[in-house]
């Protein structure tokens, strides 16, 4: 069949249907709403032919989605990765964030574009391909997972549980570029000891308050040594997000005119493939023995925040010569006429992905690359309905091109 005949396939009306279902479900992360819709999209994949299964993982009765469309064999294995949990409602919204509510330009929702447009893009691009009579000889591997929000559990499990393909295909949102490249997250708790005074005597204080206000803006600014390239270096990014600064390790507020001795500072780094949480710690470390010596006796400290168990999001990288990055090349040149935005794509490579751990732990060639990002994680999110059609096209043609 003619490509083009094959993308003027795609229902629209029914995709836009799917995904405002998938709003609707209230997935917050350990939630059973979370639950639900695993067992929501483990249902749809088997109305359309797919094996599918909800695959449980921990203690808390939690389960991802996955569904196989096998292949007759002789081809290369694709796997589509996507989370179903979504950030929090905040302030701010005009329409429903539940509703699903779909405009002449826009459908809406929380998480719509972190990240169920992506999950909804390649569910309906394998549903397009089965009901047009496509047989593949690589298997096609769609995985609903939950979790991401709290580093990956979701998708780290199945790794764990030994679910591979050739290549990956991880839907998060980036305004359908071709990323190849992201930072790994951590967090970092930094405390500032000085030495109170009163304030008719602060000329005698080490004011730690003072101190946080010359270091913040100086980690905001930091890059991390040892990166393998400018374009590495690029995403390195450290930025604070929490400070509190009063009396003692308690944070007394209540005896104001006196000096402040304490701060605690909180916030995430990001470094490259190549560099280490331990190497830009150690980096970070330097900067606080420089603000030690602007300020004579304060004491520092920089400890990784404990994330209990939580694994941290490896960084992800695949070379732009890879089959996979070819085929999504080729696929948005078909569908849009120009050609794709590769690279470490900003601002999508300060995320943190499951990406991250099918390349790392996996040991699989893959690339984000999926539809929302402009209106990502903000009141009134939503997805322009021409990327969430053009992405269910990009899909089916790298799927055709992989699996054979």
């Amino acid at each position: 069949m003619d490509h083009n005949a094959l993308l003027a396939r795609i229902d629209v009306p029914a995709a836009l249907d799917l995904l405002s279902r998938m709003v609707q479900h209230k997935s917050y992360s350990k939630s059973e709403g979370e639950k639900q819709l695993a067992s929501f999209m483990a249902g749809r994949m088997r109305e359309i032919g797919l094996e599918s299964e909800l695959t449980p993982f921990g203690d808390e009765g939690r389960v991802n989605a996955v569904g196989r469309w096998r292949g007759s064999g002789g081809g290369k294995s694709l796997m589509f990765n996507g989370h179903l949990d979504t950030n929090p409602v905040t302030e701010g919204w005009t329409v429903d964030p539940w509703a699903g509510k779909v405009d002449d330009a826009f459908i809406y929702g929380i998480g719509v574009s972190n990240m169920k447009a992506g999950d909804a893009a390649y569910f309906c691009a394998v549903k397009t391909l089965i009901d047009a009579g496509i047989k593949l000889r690589g298997d096609v591997i769609l995985t609903y997972v939950v979790g991401e929000l709290q580093g990956g559990v979701g998708t780290y499990s199945l790794v764990e549980q030994g679910l591979r393909a050739d290549y990956f295909i991880n839907s998060e949102p980036t305004d359908l570029k071709a990323m190849t490249m992201h930072a790994a997250a951590f967090m970092f708790i930094i405390e500032l000891t000085g030495n109170t005074r009163h304030l008719s005597k602060r000329e005698e204080a080490v004011d730690a308050i003072t101190a946080g206000c010359d270091l913040i803006p100086r980690l905001n600014a930091m890059k991390f040594s040892g990166a393998l390239s400018p374009e590495h270096e690029g995403i390195n990014r450290v930025h604070v997000g929490v400070v509190h600064g009063a009396l003692g390790r308690e944070l007394h507020e209540w005896r104001a005119p006196q000096v402040a001795d304490f701060v605690r500072i909180k916030g995430s780094g990001r470094y490259a493939p190549g560099q280490t949480e331990a190497g830009a710690l150690a980096d970070m470390r330097r900067e606080l023995d420089a603000l030690e010596a602007r300020f004579p006796g304060l004491k520092t400290k920089i400890m990784s925040e404990d994330r209990s168990g939580v694994p941290t999001m490896p960084p992800f990288e695949v070379a732009r010569t890879s089959p996979i990055v070819a085929a999504i090349n080729r696929a948005y040149r078909t569908v849009r006429g120009e050609d794709q935005p590769t690279g470490p794509v900003a601002p999508s490579c300060f995320y943190g992905t499951d990406a991250g751990h099918l390349h790392y732990f996996g040991k699989m060639e893959g690339i984000v690359c999926g539809p929302g990002g402009r209106y990502n994680t903000m009141p009134d999110e939503r997805v322009d309905i021409v990327d969430f059609v053009d992405m269910i096209r990009i899909y089916m043609l790298a799927i055709l091109e992989i699996c054979g």
